[in-house]
């Protein structure tokens, strides 16, 4: 197989060939030892200055660290608004899902809960306590931030409330679902 050069490759090797043999001209040059003298001189001080100097400043490091910094900071400020969002996102699936499990309770026993644990455990009265069947719910469930549902009776509707981040009731940041 044969190679083939392009012209421009072929331009690039003949100039780096000239430039190679005349700085070696320069540093072996008879005509002008003085002059040969001083790039052999120039090419080892720069070895050595180039060789002490091949690490960073303490100013450089703590610029990159100044900035890393910064960013971090950035990046938790924000990844904590949307963890925040997914806690309130993941409580409202959890009351609209106990809803769903309030209403089946009503189908089945002609009637709403008195509270949360008759989901579990059936209803307490003697008569109804003979049409329950199973357990609606395995355990209670809690919002995001591990707090007690609240859970209000009121005629024929209910209302299923969550403390929300603040973790205390009946503030501004309450989670509220109603259902009938």
């Amino acid at each position: 197989m044969k190679s083939e050069l392009s012209l421009a490759s072929v331009v690039i090797i003949v100039v780096e060939t000239i430039q190679i043999s005349s700085f070696r001209h320069l540093l072996t040059s008879r005509k002008s030892p003085a002059k040969a003298m001083h790039y052999r001189n120039h090419i080892r001080s720069h070895r050595s200055s180039h060789s002490a100097r091949s690490g960073f400043t303490l100013l450089e490091l703590l610029l990159v660290l100044a900035i890393l910094i910064v960013i971090i900071g950035i990046g938790v400020t924000n990844f904590g608004g949307v963890q925040a969002g997914a806690n309130r996102d993941a409580t409202e699936i959890t009351l609209n899902s106990l809803k769903d499990n309030i209403k089946m309770y009503k189908i089945r026993m002609n009637g709403l809960p008195e509270n949360l644990e008759m989901l579990r455990d059936g209803p307490t009265d003697a008569n109804k306590k003979a049409k329950w069947v199973s357990a609606i719910v395995e355990e209670i469930p809690t919002d995001s931030w591990e707090n007690d549902l609240e859970y209000n009776v009121s005629g024929g509707s209910f209302e299923l409330r969550s403390s929300g981040l603040d973790q205390q009731m009946n503030t501004a940041d309450d989670i509220i679902v109603e259902g009938n």
